[in-house]
């Protein structure tokens, strides 16, 4: 491999695709079917936030920023992935998979207490630029190695399996990496929990009724939070494993797990379980299903009103004509 493209391939090859038959057909249609619902269920939670002027408060303004974060991951994966499960060929141009890996690990984390407008636009704007900033680093440190291969025992691109391709030393990419891991994963994760917890205890010395408020409230993001860390270090400590010598069936679980549970269960828990975002939603969905059932009324009643003009019109020239025809 002594070519320019031997270092430097074109493409990559996915070599976890195996050859299903006609049941891709049935996968295809399940992970579309995954992905509209995913796509649905978060614009429904960005429109009530945006549409909704009661919701313009920081934790709802942070849910919404989530949703909008879900829908951006998932469209860096799931057109890509629909499209290999009905190809024979399962090739991506060493730009596109670079951009995938951008797409796929820049995900913006979450929470708030009580602060100002001003603050929060502070911290949503780190929430997006430093996780851009971090993954564009380990992108940055990727992209100038030189490739001894393009094979990729993956459904996707990923950053580590890349840099595992290299032909020269990669020390540099893995404390980058793993210091990118620690500070997107671990110190939030930490944080958040420590959080919850001074809050669980806190309300140990309050009233029931005030213990059960706070947890309605902290749990959703409890439960989200876990999700996507717990996914999210599935999928890195995955990248650490030789992925070829592990059971492919495992493999795909721990990689889509990442990408697919978060995105859908983030709308789910904030929508189900939040009484204010589900009271917005339900009440709109109230409002729809009256305009349409009444929509439907006054179609029907001109429907009617329509077919008796039409029947005395007849009656009326039926009395004019047949005098005449006599």
């Amino acid at each position: 491999m002594n070519s320019n493209n031997s270092l430097n391939p074109l493409y990559f090859q996915f070599t976890l695709f195996v050859d299903f038959g006609p049941l891709r057909y049935l996968f295809f249609s399940l992970c579309l079917l995954l992905y509209m619902t995913i796509v649905s269920a978060n614009i429904v939670i960005i429109l009530t936030v945006c549409l909704e002027k009661s919701l313009h408060q920081p934790m709802y303004i942070f849910i919404c920023c989530l949703s909008f974060n879900s829908l951006y991951g998932s469209a860096g994966f799931f057109p890509r992935f629909l499209t290999d499960i009905l190809s024979d060929t399962h090739l991506i141009s060493r730009p596109l998979c670079f951009i995938q890996i951008y797409v796929i690990y820049t995900y913006p984390l979450h929470y708030h207490s009580k602060m100002t407008f001003k603050m929060v636009t502070h911290l949503v704007i780190f929430a997006v630029l430093y996780p851009a900033f971090a993954n564009g680093c380990c992108l940055f440190l990727t992209v100038r190695l030189p490739l001894c291969g393009n094979k990729l025992h993956r459904l996707f691109c990923s950053n580590w399996p890349v840099v595992l391709l290299s032909c020269v030393d990669t020390t540099l990419n893995n404390i980058v990496g793993q210091f990118v891991t620690i500070t997107n994963v671990f110190i939030p994760l930490f944080f958040v929990l420590y959080t919850y917890l001074r809050i669980l205890l806190v309300c140990r010395r309050s009233s029931s009724e005030f213990r059960g408020k706070a947890l309605q409230t902290c749990l959703p993001h409890i439960v989200t939070f876990m999700t996507y860390s717990f996914s999210l270090f599935c999928e890195l400590s995955l990248t650490r494993f030789e992925a070829d010598k592990m059971n492919p069936i495992i493999t795909v679980i721990l990689s889509l797990e990442y990408l697919m549970i978060p995105p859908i269960n983030n709308p789910l828990v904030y929508g189900l379980s939040l009484p204010q975002i589900k009271g917005v939603i339900f009440r709109f969905l109230k409002k729809e299903y009256s305009f349409v059932y009444f929509s439907q009324i006054n179609v029907k009643a001109y429907i009617r009103k329509y077919t008796m003009c039409c029947f005395f019109t007849q009656i009326e020239l039926s009395i004019n004509i047949v005098p005449l025809i006599s």
